[in-house]
């Protein structure tokens, strides 16, 4: 990853934790900045514009949860949970929220910085086709349907919740546990065949009103983003 002021905002309340993250993302090039409790992250992320957020999740003065979910009102900030729960309905919650990834403690120093690189280069990733060469795919909330140009689809509540969040952010690539976190937050069962059922559905259903379109892409090793 280059070194030129890719910059890491760490918000951690353990201190020995944090020089030890910042230790090895500065080794690897990076820039960062530590916080040690939640006051006014939002403030500090728009005085230092940092590249990406490692967050802890129980913090003193705000819930790295709160935090995750007004960052992600407002920004696509890349957001990264670092914390000691191993819970799966927390890890879930994490990415319910909006986060990009979520690593459990105790950590191997080499993974986080493999992973904040994976976010990152996710996170920058050109679409393999210019957005303006592609028809407008636009999302009907109230029938639950998807249209483009005049034409329109109906879809499964699930299908829609799939396709709703691959639109939220353009180009974001969504790994099949966050998209698993979308369904789950609907209290439906699901599993990591169930979504690629959906996102094979979906393609199927797209296909018939935009047939040479390829709306949904899938990335090798890392999920599914919207081209658009």
């Amino acid at each position: 990853m280059p070194g030129v002021a890719v910059k890491i905002l760490i918000v951690e309340d353990e201190a020995p934790i944090a020089k030890i993250l910042a230790a090895n993302l500065e080794q690897a090039g990076f820039h960062c900045f530590h916080l040690q409790d939640g006051h006014d992250v939002p403030g500090h992320v728009d005085a230092i514009k940092p590249d990406l957020l490692l967050l802890d999740v129980r913090l003193p003065g705000q819930d790295g949860f709160d935090i995750c979910r007004k960052l992600r009102s407002v920004s696509d900030l890349p957001i990264i949970f670092v914390t000691a729960s191993t819970e799966e309905a927390e890890r879930l919650q994490g990415f319910e929220t909006g986060a990009d990834d979520y690593i459990c403690k105790p950590f191997s120093p080499v993974e986080v910085v493999a992973r904040v690189i994976s976010v990152l280069r996710r996170y920058h990733a050109s679409p393999s086709k210019p957005a303006e060469a592609k028809p407008v795919l636009t999302l009907i909330y109230e029938s639950l349907q998807a249209r483009v140009g005049n034409a329109t689809i109906s879809l499964t509540s699930s299908e829609f919740r799939i396709l709703e969040a691959l639109h939220s952010v353009s180009n974001r690539i969504y790994s099949r546990e966050q998209l698993l976190a979308v369904l789950r937050h609907g209290s439906m069962d699901a599993s990591d065949r169930a979504i690629d059922s959906h996102i094979k559905n979906l393609r199927r259903k797209l296909a018939h009103i935009a047939p040479d379109e390829n709306f949904i892409e899938a990335v090798y090793g890392e999920g599914y983003r919207l081209n658009r």
